[in-house]
């Protein structure tokens, strides 16, 4: 959960559309939209990435990148909505290099710098910190 906050304030903190997760963003982006050219990804339902079909189909996609990223099927947290922050009700588990795929995508594609205009993003550190010199204050 620690990754999804420090990626959740990045997204608050840059342009995401010159954002790289990766040294292997381009060939990611490229394979992801040869093999997924027409995936909606404002808004990932996961019935239709984990359905049978689907869920062979991305087993061939990150198998590609096995040797390529590092811990390419680790479990790792995504966001279903791009709208929304990471929480329970809009989180979805999926393979490291599908969480890259989408959110490569989502960078590029411009889908992910709604969330600047969304949500006031802080790191827990600078929350506290604030927090902190309230107390002090009063």
């Amino acid at each position: 959960m620690e990754h999804s906050d420090i990626y959740f304030n990045v997204l608050c903190s840059v342009d995401t559309r010159w954002l790289r997760l990766t040294p292997h963003d381009d060939l990611i982006y490229s394979h992801f939209r040869q093999d997924f050219p027409d995936l909606d990804i404002s808004y990932i339902k996961e019935d239709e990435i984990k359905n049978n079909v689907n869920k062979a189909k991305w087993r061939i996609f990150c198998e590609k990148f096995r040797n390529i990223v590092e811990d390419y099927s680790f479990g790792t947290l995504l966001r279903a909505d791009t709208k929304g922050d990471y929480s329970e009700q809009n989180t979805i588990l999926v393979p490291r290099v599908q969480f890259y795929a989408i959110e490569i995508a989502r960078n590029r594609e411009g889908l992910n710098n709604e969330v600047k205009k969304r949500y006031k993003c802080a790191s827990k550190a600078h929350m506290e910190a604030q927090s902190n010199v309230r107390e002090i204050a009063a």
